[in-house]
């Protein structure tokens, strides 16, 4: 199988293109199973999360299924049409690196900044998370207003406007929602217990134990989302 270096921008679309070619040329056939994330990422000189990325776009173009306990196949049903591989907006695990990175550190600010008020806020919105989770349409909008509240204890506006707009581009993007939306449907839901976790830390005003915290939560969220390719 001969592969090309990918270079661009956006390159989990790129990816995906190149691997709908392998399929379209008779190299990769229907029913096949595709070769491991580890193989693809070392001959396309890309990252896991990219080739994670660009099965996403793959799956929800109908191209590859993901067969519990086996792996990802090209599907075996004939093309009526080639799939849609437009840009579908920024990948999810894209944006958990730049939240690792990003809400890690604004969380060890906020625990030295926030205040009691803010504290309580994050309390009643622990408790709303519980609540949305006992809904099957659970939105997971109590989630992002827990980050958010975080990023605004840093008393800090510019890191308040990042952190809103990483979870406006997790909102705005198709690939995103739609992978988020399976994952759900498969039980992988925002953990309670690690968002209790975070509040403790900032509770006690703990700047290093909260950005660990922080990091165990994403780093954890990202580990449940890959699980979706690995079944």
């Amino acid at each position: 199988m001969q592969l090309q270096i990918i270079k661009s921008d956006r390159l989990y679309l790129k990816v995906a293109e190149q691997l709908n070619k392998l399929i379209d040329d008779g190299a990769i056939k229907p029913g096949q199973r595709f070769p491991s994330e580890r193989e693809l990422a070392e001959q396309l000189g890309v990252s896991r999360p990219t080739i994670r990325e660009a099965m996403i776009a793959l799956e929800l173009s109908g191209v590859i299924e993901i067969r519990t306990g086996s792996g990802i196949y090209v599907t075996k049903q004939p093309r009526k049409r080639e799939p849609e591989l437009n840009d579908k907006g920024v990948g999810p695990f894209e944006i958990l690196e730049i939240r690792y990175i990003i809400e890690s550190e604004a969380c060890a600010l906020a625990a030295a900044r926030i205040t009691n008020e803010q504290i309580e806020e994050l309390r009643k919105v622990v408790d709303e998370m519980e609540e949305e989770e006992k809904k099957p349409d659970a939105s997971e909008k109590a989630d992002q207003k827990f980050h958010s509240i975080i990023a605004q204890a840093c008393q800090n506006s510019a890191i308040a406007s990042v952190v809103e707009w990483l979870w406006d581009l997790r909102n705005e993007s198709q690939l995103s929602t739609a992978f988020l939306q399976r994952i759900r449907e498969e039980g992988v839901h925002p953990s309670i217990s690690e968002h209790r976790k975070i509040l403790q830390a900032l509770e006690q005003r703990n700047p290093e134990k909260a950005r660990t915290a922080m990091k165990i939560h994403i780093e954890n969220a990202t580990t449940n989302a890959a699980a979706h390719f690995n079944k």
